[in-house]
């Protein structure tokens, strides 16, 4: 008679972006070994604006937790949660959800974002203590605020307000709380220099309306049936990508994770956040130990995007090459020797604008092939990135930063960073589903029996005297 195989220990992780829902299953080497992904159609709220189908989320977390109870050949020991920031859910007495989940992208109306700054101290001042720049419905507090004001009969009936990673967890544990990462992503509700709520969260009413703190490794047991396994509180995404790092590092740091938007957080800085650096897109986190990570941000990857097919289209050539494209210094020295670097229209550095790099602003006839074009493309963004992630560098002792996201894989890019920080070592670091992997660190100990892996990030150096690979 064949024995039948012992399951395998695994922790299941939903990781719900924007666009894409997934599920993964990990083993206790943090590999994955199951994987599902899914996709809703939005849907809108009472004003036509686009919203998540709270409704489809909910029923798709169900499935998918029953359809992977039903795989003998896995024991699910803990579940996690880790989803975009700045979004609420609102629950009457009996748990149930009232009204959408509105859309952090919603327009905010202008009188009461006015009132709502006259009353508690001017933009400068609240920005300044809340860490959150004037983001309308991205500070997710001003949402309820909004409801507040605007809905009052239904923000009488609002028991919680929980934040979506929240949420998603009470629906397997019953159990309600609030976490500190997503109430440190540019919510407006939390004073980064009281290490509390601001006292307007109190004023308004709404600190009654918000769970309990819980600590980022807090397991509750499972309402939902299946086996007997633990569940997590829940994660902002931001906050759970860095988590691999700080357990595998403790060499202060940078992480540069890249993509549409490209985030420098250094975990290892906790000073104050100037006026200047607010207007510059610098932020605080909270990191998943409580600690502020102070962040800056650049929307290079948009810019990659949109100046790349600018390229294609003057010189004929393939959007999907550039990707590839070999770094060559001599077309940095010839660039450097022609003046065509940052002497030219733009923002200069420290400027108030770093939206735009340069090179939206420059003419394409200048350059004798695409790919010297291209080059001069890369040392632009790159120029405003070091812009942007020297803000979080100064004064902290710093001595690595690591790349994630799809700029990782670009040599020039790579090449390029490391020439502008030549006192760094720069890594491009690569690792699957950084963001879930780091929702199941979080409470490694809450389903894992093996010591915590000091390998699962891939790294590969690049140095500032190396020119040729």
């Amino acid at each position: 008679m064949g024995q039948k195989n012992k399951p395998v220990p695994v922790i299941a992780i939903f990781d719900v972006g924007k666009t894409n829902k997934k599920l993964f299953l990990f083993d206790e080497q943090y590999q994955i070994v199951f994987e599902r992904t899914a996709r809703f159609t939005e849907t809108v709220d009472e004003d036509g604006d686009p919203c998540e189908n709270l409704e489809s989320l909910r029923l798709s977390i169900f499935d998918s937790l029953r359809e992977v109870f039903k795989k003998e050949e896995f024991e699910v020991k803990s579940i996690n949660f880790t989803t975009y920031g700045a979004s609420l859910v609102y629950l009457d007495k009996d748990g149930q959800p009232l009204g959408p989940l509105y859309n952090y992208l919603k327009p905010y109306p202008e009188e009461l974002k006015r009132q709502f700054y006259a009353k508690y101290g001017g933009e400068e001042a609240f920005s300044n203590t809340t860490a959150s720049p004037v983001l309308g419905s991205l500070n997710s507090g001003l949402q309820l605020y909004r409801m507040k004001h605007e809905k009052p009969e239904l923000f009488k009936q609002i028991k919680y307000a929980l934040h979506l990673p929240q949420y998603l967890s009470y629906l397997i544990s019953g159990a309600l709380y609030a976490d500190l990462t997503s109430i440190g992503c540019h919510t407006a509700l939390w004073n980064f220099k009281t290490q509390d709520y601001h006292e307007w969260v109190k004023a308004e009413g709404i600190l009654d309306k918000l769970a309990p703190i819980a600590t980022s490794d807090h397991v509750m047991p499972a309402a939902f049936p299946g086996n007997n396994y633990a569940v997590g509180i829940g994660f902002h995404d931001s906050s759970a990508a860095l988590i691999p790092y700080l357990i595998n590092f403790q060499e202060p740091f940078i992480l540069l994770s890249t993509g549409t938007w490209c985030i420098s957080l250094n975990p290892f800085n906790s000073t104050p956040l100037t006026v200047e650096e607010l207007k510059n897109d610098c932020l605080c986190y909270l990191q998943f130990e409580g600690k502020p990570v102070k962040a800056s941000r650049v929307f290079a990857g948009y810019e990659h995007e949109q100046q790349v097919k600018r390229i294609a289209a003057h010189f004929g050539g393939d959007v999907i090459s550039y990707r590839n494209a070999v770094f060559d210094p001599g077309i940095i020295e010839l660039l450097r020797k022609n003046g065509k670097r940052g002497q030219e229209p733009g923002p200069k550095p420290g400027s108030e604008t770093i939206k735009e790099s340069l090179f939206s602003k420059r003419n394409l006839s200048d350059y004798a092939t695409d790919i010297i074009a291209y080059h001069q493309l890369m040392q632009d963004l790159v120029d405003q990135q070091c812009q942007a992630t020297q803000r979080v560098l100064e004064g902290t002792k710093v001595k690595r930063i690591f790349v994630d996201g799809g700029f990782s894989k670009n040599a020039i890019f790579m090449n390029l960073l490391s020439a502008a920080f030549p006192e760094l070592e720069v890594f491009a670091a690569s690792m699957a589903q950084a963001t879930a992997v780091g929702a199941a660190l979080a409470i490694h100990k809450s389903w894992n029996t093996k010591p915590l892996p000091n390998d699962i990030i891939q790294l590969k150096f690049y140095s500032a005297a190396q020119h040729h690979y």
